[in-house]
């Protein structure tokens, strides 16, 4: 119940943020507070206690869901109340916003009514986890789990040949006295059965004095894992602790050279596995080799793996899944029928070996009726409940568990997309933070941790990365495997998350939670789904009605219309129900893209963080958007001339896209460039800087205000304009930068902050479209101090006059790692042909 979890954060901190406030609100409000506060502690206190159950009995499964419903209630009431604050700070509560008599008596119900909930469900679920406790004690006796290799039945292997093939070249070319080589993964993909070929291989084993294999799974001890290494190399072994067991290792192995696997590795602890590698690197011969398998790709870092010797089997082709599958599931060969429908089954195994035996052994089980295939193919979503499939869930189901409670709350979400969606990162982690499932922490706010959270779900082989930046691995587009969604939509549909039916695809219910909305769907359903919190239109047209009738959706904090395009539809009537959805919190409006005013009605959505209009490029009038205090992420896209005056009292601002800097005659009442320095928490400022815009000298100050700032983007908008060089040169960015974006910039030389000194902390450069003749790479020399660029990442495109060395540009920036670079003719070898280039590993 991850996000249960998740919730109680998100309310202990508007709890604490309230009661800080207290003066505002009434007495009896304080005491009620007070009691939600305790109450609140001991309910993570209690979940705490559910997560260490392997097994939840369907009891507590049952009280979970109910508890997080109260959670969800509690949370309503919360937003409330602090949107109700955002009201009287500004002096505006009227009958149109909240009655203050009926607010206040009305929301002390609801808070007596959730506290006295919290109280019975508290007692309940204390009950039932102490009879669990009890019912299993004196149960509990220690799991021998064998650790040695695993029986090996020789068998075809099929698809894996070129796999073999490379790491066969990797073991037998090795110069290292101690190679390493890390095999990751998703569950199924055949880390192991590449393992065990190698391991049992002939050829290979003639190579190697000692070979021992080890299962390390997800409760192996370190102990346990010396223990099973001596046992295959010495029958008795009569050391008894910790120290002397890897001595006498390192004594069995001395000077052998020796093949290790240590299979299926999840945890490690860091120092212990210093300590093994340590000794064994003195201990055996050179040439030896030890093979990690896992599918958590930082694993193999932490284990000293290089990233030249990390190794991702690829999913079967299609061609390949047949083979396997045909070997499976026929004496003969098949006819056509079979062929056909065999093949249009095995598109929804995604190439996943375990996931095709599974369906070969279900299908041999079968009588040969073409009718039964057919109806096996349509109803395949029921499918994986079948016991076939039951060793690929509980392998896929193993990565879930073993995540933490921040990161199963986020994998969850992906359950609302369709089959196969490719979805973008931005949008994903908006939704995430919108609910309330990340906060910031630290000096990082809640966005960048959601992008550490995509990576991570990315590197545990849970999450597939469609496309990401070069040089740090920054996801923008993703994707999960059609196993991994089975898995995702059962475990969601367990926890009343939503409905999905037999294909897998999504019902709306009074129940669900999240929901990805599709023209198929029928709108009269929303009348019923009062408790929705995140509504996502991933497909819609025209003819769909977003009004007042449909219901108020009063939970929702989510609403994305990034997924579709809707040019016909009634903005008027949409724009007046969105208005009432006053604890909103994310609204996405790229797709709306006939909108071109907002209504009065908007300034409602006070709780508002995320504001999206890209794409809305007949969008003209905003004013009312200064009264949303909360933003946090502003996104403007291309669609305004100029901003509206006001602007700088969003002080929660930590991201604004589609400024266009304006001059004072063409905008004497609107958003200027000095007002940026009162945007203090900015961290991400995008701009545009024409012909038509102003920036003075006094300014030169502005952007440094800005201590916060990380990103910033310029687009010089195909300016010609001598002008434009001068402005820029005044815009100076402060020191904590660490992207730079410029595009569309015609002058000949760069601006004069564009250097080492002044960009001291810049990591990634980006300078597109422009007609710059040179980029200065050596160090700076100034006042006796000596600076070099500390940029990781670069990218140059259609630079066609800029003349450069790059031999030189290698040898003055050390610390850069990547690059793009296209359509820049005057560029000296070797890059004059690549379009990605990477500093060569040693």
């Amino acid at each position: 119940m991850a996000v249960v979890d998740a919730m109680l954060q998100v309310l202990t901190e508007q709890v604490f943020t309230i009661l800080k406030e207290q003066a505002r609100f009434p007495l009896d409000f304080k005491d009620q507070f007070e009691l939600m506060k305790t109450k609140l502690d001991l309910t993570k206190a209690l979940l705490a206690d559910t997560e260490s159950l392997k097994e939840k009995k369907e009891v507590v499964k049952a009280s979970l869901i109910t508890l997080r419903g109260l959670i969800y209630e509690a949370d309503n009431i919360m937003t409330d109340c602090l949107v109700r604050d955002e009201y009287e700070k500004e002096g505006s509560c009227t009958s149109l916003t909240f009655n203050k008599p009926l607010f206040w008596y009305q929301t002390g119900k609801k808070l007596k009514d959730v506290n006295s909930k919290l109280d019975a469900m508290e007692r309940s679920l204390g009950n039932h986890l102490r009879y669990l406790e009890q019912s299993d004690h004196g149960d509990n006796t220690s799991q021998v789990m064998k650790c040695t290799a695993p029986d090996y039945v020789p068998s075809e292997v099929i698809g894996l040949e070129e796999d073999l093939e490379k790491l066969k070249g990797w073991i037998r070319d090795t110069k290292d006295k101690l190679l390493r080589v890390g095999i990751f993964g998703m569950g199924g993909l055949g880390k192991t059965t590449i393992a065990q070929k190698l391991f049992n291989d002939q050829h290979v084993a003639a190579g190697y004095d000692k070979m021992i294999w080890v299962s390390v799974s997800q409760v192996s001890s370190d102990r346990r894992i010396v223990r099973s290494m001596l046992d295959q190399l010495e029958s008795h072994c009569s050391v008894s602790d910790e120290t002397p067991l890897l001595h006498k290792l390192n004594e069995l192995l001395k000077g052998k050279i020796c093949l290790i696997v240590m299979d299926d590795v999840w945890k490690i602890n860091q120092v212990w596995w210093n300590q093994f590698f340590s000794g064994l690197d003195g201990a055996v011969g050179k040439g030896s080799c030890i093979i990690i398998t896992t599918r958590k790709e930082d694993v193999l870092t932490s284990m000293g793996v290089g990233r030249s010797q990390f190794h991702k089997p690829k999913e079967l082709t299609d061609n390949d899944s047949w083979l396997l599958f045909r070997k499976s599931a026929f004496s003969s060969y098949p006819d056509a029928q079979f062929e056909k429908v065999g093949k249009e089954i095995l598109k929804k195994c995604g190439g996943l070996p375990l996931a095709i035996k599974a369906i070969a052994a279900l299908l041999a089980s079968k009588s040969y009726s073409i009718v039964n295939w057919n109806e096996i193919n349509k109803n395949f979503h029921e499918l994986t409940a079948d016991a076939n499939f039951t060793p690929v869930m509980m392998s896929l189901k193993l990565s879930y568990d073993e995540l933490p409670i921040h990161l199963k709350q986020c994998l969850l979400c992906f359950s609302a997309y369709p089959e196969d969606s490719e979805i973008q990162a931005e949008q994903l982690i908006h939704w995430w933070v919108g609910e309330g499932l990340i906060q910031g922490k630290g000096s990082k706010t809640a966005k960048e941790l959601g992008y550490s959270y995509l990576s991570e779900l990315v590197t545990r082989c849970l999450v597939e990365a469609v496309h990401r930046r070069g040089y740090d691995g920054r996801v923008y587009c993703c994707k999960v495997h059609d196993m991994v969604r089975e898995l995702i939509i059962r475990i969601a549909e367990e926890e009343s998350f939503g409905k999905f039916d037999e294909h897998g695809r999504q019902e709306m219910t009074g129940d669900s939670r999240w929901l990805g909305f599709t023209s198929e769907m029928n709108m009269e359903s929303f009348r019923k789904s009062s408790k929705l919190r995140a509504l996502l239109i991933t497909s819609a047209d025209d003819q769909v009605v977003f009004d007042r009738h449909i219901g108020s959706l009063g939970s929702l904090r989510v609403l994305d219309f990034s997924l579709t395009k809707l040019a016909k539809i009634s903005t008027e009537k949409l724009m007046e129900w969105i208005s009432s959805l006053k604890r909103l919190a994310y609204l996405n409006l790229s797709g709306v893209v006939g909108l071109k005013e907002l209504p009065k009605s908007f300034r409602k959505l006070r709780n508002l963080q995320f504001l999206v209009f890209a794409g809305c490029n007949q969008l003209v009038k905003i004013d009312l958007i200064t009264s949303l205090k909360k933003l946090v992420v502003l996104d403007l896209g291309s669609c305004l001339l100029y901003l509206p005056s006001g602007i700088e009292k969003l002080s929660h601002l930590q991201e604004l896209s589609g400024f266009n800097v304006a001059s004072n005659s063409r905008s004497p009442t609107g958003f200027k460039f000095c007002d940026l320095q009162k945007l203090v928490h900015l961290r991400v400022l995008r701009m545009s800087i024409g012909k038509d815009s102003e920036i003075k000298e006094d300014e030169r100050e502005v952007l440094l205000k800005l201590e916060k700032l990380k990103v910033l983007s310029i687009d010089a908008q195909d300016c010609e304009d001598n002008n434009i060089s001068t402005m820029l040169n005044i815009v100076s960015p402060p020191p904590s930068l660490r992207e730079l974006y410029l595009k569309r910039y015609h002058p000949e030389t760069l601006p004069t902050w564009i250097n080492p000194e002044k960009l001291s902390n810049l990591q990634y450069i980006c300078i597109e479209n422009a007609d710059i003749i040179d980029f200065q790479t050596s160090p700076k020399s100034v006042d006796g101090g000596v600076f070099r660029w500390n940029i990781e990442g670069l990218c140059f495109k259609v630079l066609r006059k800029l003349k450069l060395d790059w031999k030189n540009l290698e040898k003055d920036m050390l610390l850069l790692r990547y690059a793009e670079v296209s359509d820049c003719p005057n560029l000296r070898d070797p890059i004059s042909n690549l379009v990605i280039w990477k500093r060569s590993v040693d």
